[in-house]
């Protein structure tokens, strides 16, 4: 489908100075040494895949795919690139820009979902048209997507400690971002593989489910003790009410609640009885 942006196949040796940097690009990170590499490769057998590139003036081209070659290029001074130049709209640009990056083996997953993020939101496109426009399915596009909803910190220790995918959407299970900061931490100290990390966040998650439903309960039963306890101060308001003296108290232990409700008996009552002993 992508090809069919190309109005002419043959390669062409363009001015790098005529060449303009890409203008969406996704990859972010490039590795000093392995843009030194492809100099030195560059230098003994010169440049194997052309650039491609759009013409956007008459002495002007965009490039639309081969940064990390026309990067190296420069480093070993070289001052023409061949290059393959199609004719694309700017939305037909940024999916085949896109779509050659997704095809290399060191863009990392982060940089491939921003990228198609970035196209979707640039171009106002939902995940089918992405997919469709990508050659990928919907259901890829939307696991793709999913690893940006982990905070930026997570992202740099992911990367930087080389985990995988499988590791980042792992950690998707968890919700709350405190609790998922901690676990990022153990699976980096542990050095845990995949299958290691998802028993662990697994366990973790079923702890702390069963320490919500703990309390749950023990909410319910001090409500219910509440109700319990207003019951209680009710029945000694009627008690004052009908002229006698009463006072209900508790006590709490770890073990248990005791409430005590004491009534003082009515004084002439009780004189008369002292009499009549």
């Amino acid at each position: 489908m992508l090809l069919n942006f190309f109005n002419e196949r043959r390669i062409t040796d363009i001015p790098i100075v005529q060449i303009r940097p890409v203008r969406t690009g996704v990859r972010k990170n490039y590795s000093p040494e392995k843009i030194k590499e492809l100099a030195q490769s560059i230098k003994v057998s010169g440049i194997i895949q052309p650039l491609t590139v759009r013409r956007i003036s008459q002495s002007e081209y965009e490039l639309i795919a081969g940064e990390r070659r026309l990067r190296a290029a420069v480093m070993c001074g070289c001052k023409r690139v061949p290059c393959v130049i199609i004719s694309c709209t700017d939305k037909q640009a940024d999916t085949y820009s896109l779509s050659e990056n997704l095809q290399r083996c060191d863009l990392n997953f982060f940089e491939e979902a921003e990228g198609i993020e970035n196209l979707m939101l640039s171009w106002k496109m939902t995940r089918q048209e992405a997919a469709r426009r990508l050659g990928k399915k919907q259901a890829a596009v939307t696991s793709k997507l999913s690893v940006l909803k982990l905070t930026n910190e997570e992202k740099d220790i992911i990367l930087k400690y080389h985990l995988s995918e499988r590791h980042a959407k792992a950690l998707l299970k968890v919700e709350d971002t405190v609790m998922r900061r901690m676990i990022l931490s153990e699976i980096v100290a542990k050095g845990l593989n995949v299958s290691q990390s998802e028993k662990y966040i697994s366990a973790m998650l079923s702890d702390c489910n069963k320490k919500k439903v703990k309390n749950q309960k023990k909410r319910l039963v001090l409500k219910d003790l509440r109700i319990f306890e207003n019951t209680i101060n009710k029945a000694v308001e009627m008690i004052k009410a009908s002229g006698l003296k009463a006072h209900a108290e508790n006590t709490e232990t770890d073990e248990y609640i005791e409430y005590t409700v004491r009534v003082l008996k009515n004084k002439e009552e009780a004189e008369s009885k002292s009499m009549t002993a």
